[in-house]
């Protein structure tokens, strides 16, 4: 059976938390393919979450976020692949000014991270049981509004 992207399965999906474990996808780089572990390097899935203004000053200057008021309410961190992403801005932040893109490794969190359905079927990658901190941030960047759309820089 084919994983789901992003997870790992074992023995068909069954929800468990080894088939919803973050994958660590392998990117040739160089080399002869038939040689073990030339031209390939690991390269960690990104996840990524969305803060107001307000939401990026908190984890900047504590350190630590504990979620958006959706977050808290449905007891977990809502985060994005970099596909989901866009949707997520245009659907729930639709012209709110001085958002921040938040890109986080998704090894990081263990069995804290899992992938569930949610919009129009798709699995996104939800953080349970702790709190987001600044020191687990791998970059942050402005999503600045063009057209009333946001920008979403991914470099």
């Amino acid at each position: 059976m084919r994983p789901t992207r992003g997870v790992r399965a074992h023995k068909g999906c069954c929800n468990c938390r080894a088939c919803l474990a973050p994958l660590k996808i392998h990117a040739r780089t160089s080399g002869d393919l038939d040689e073990p572990g030339a031209g390939w390097k690991v390269v960690v899935m990104k996840i990524y979450k969305i803060l107001t203004a307000e939401q990026w000053v908190e984890l900047d200057q504590t350190g630590t976020f504990a979620g958006a008021p959706i977050d808290l309410a449905d007891g977990y961190i809502h985060t994005s692949t970099a596909e989901q992403a866009q949707e997520t801005a245009d659907k729930h932040f639709a012209g709110v000014d001085g958002l921040m893109l938040a890109a986080l490794d998704a090894d990081t969190y263990g069995d804290d991270l899992l992938w569930e359905v949610s919009r129009g079927g798709a699995e996104f990658p939800h953080i349970y049981n702790r709190p987001m901190l600044r020191s687990e941030v791998v970059w942050a960047r402005a999503m600045p509004l063009n057209d009333g759309r946001h920008v979403l820089d991914f470099s």
